[in-house]
C-alpha cells in the first residue's frame, strides 16, 4: 500500500483528539485534578509560542492560551501522523498497531526528555498518565491511518 497523505492528516487529528480524551478521563478518575491539569498542560504547550510569561500561576482558563495550545497540539499530532504513515504504509494492521505503540512510547521519551532541553517546563508533565496517553496516541494513530488509507483505496 502506498503512502496516503490525507489519511495521515486525519489520523493525526483523530489520535490527538482520542489521546486528549483519554488523558482527561485519567486525570479525572485517578487524580481528581480537572480542570487544573488541563489548564496547566495548555499553558505548558502554549508557552512554546507565547513564551514563559503564560506559565506562572494562577493556572486558570484563558482563551488565548487554549487556542494556541490546541493549534500546537494538532499541528504536532498531524506531523507525527505523517511520520508514522511513512513507517507503516506497507505494514499490515497488527504490525502497524505494534509499531504505533512503540512510536507512542518513543514520542513520550522525545517529548518529555528531548524537548525539555529546549522547553524545560515540560518536565512537570512526566507521569504514568502521560506515558499511557502517548501509547494510546500511537496505537490510535496507526489504526486510524490504516483504516482511512484502506478506505481511500476502496473508493
Amino acid at each position: 500500500m502506498s503512502l496516503n497523505w490525507a489519511a495521515a492528516v486525519v489520523a493525526g487529528i483523530v489520535a490527538g483528539t482520542l489521546a486528549t480524551a483519554v488523558q482527561l478521563f485519567l486525570w479525572w478518575a485517578f487524580l481528581d485534578a480537572l480542570p487544573w491539569m488541563l489548564y496547566r498542560d495548555a499553558r505548558l504547550t502554549a508557552a512554546i509560542l507565547m513564551g514563559r510569561e503564560v506559565l506562572p500561576p494562577p493556572v486558570t482558563f484563558n482563551w488565548n492560551v487554549m487556542m494556541v495550545a490546541t493549534l500546537i497540539h494538532f499541528a504536532i499530532s498531524i506531523a507525527y501522523g505523517l511520520i508514522l504513515a511513512c513507517l507503516i504504509s506497507r505494514l499490515g494492521m497488527a504490525l502497524s498497531l505494534l509499531a504505533g505503540s512503540i512510536f507512542g512510547l518513543s514520542l513520550y521519551g522525545i517529548n518529555m526528555y528531548g524537548v525539555t532541553i529546549i522547553f524545560p517546563w515540560f518536565w512537570e508533565a512526566r507521569d504514568w498518565i502521560t506515558i499511557l496517553t502517548h501509547i494510546v496516541f500511537g496505537i490510535s494513530l496507526a489504526g486510524t491511518y490504516k483504516v482511512f488509507a484502506k478506505h481511500e483505496l476502496e473508493t
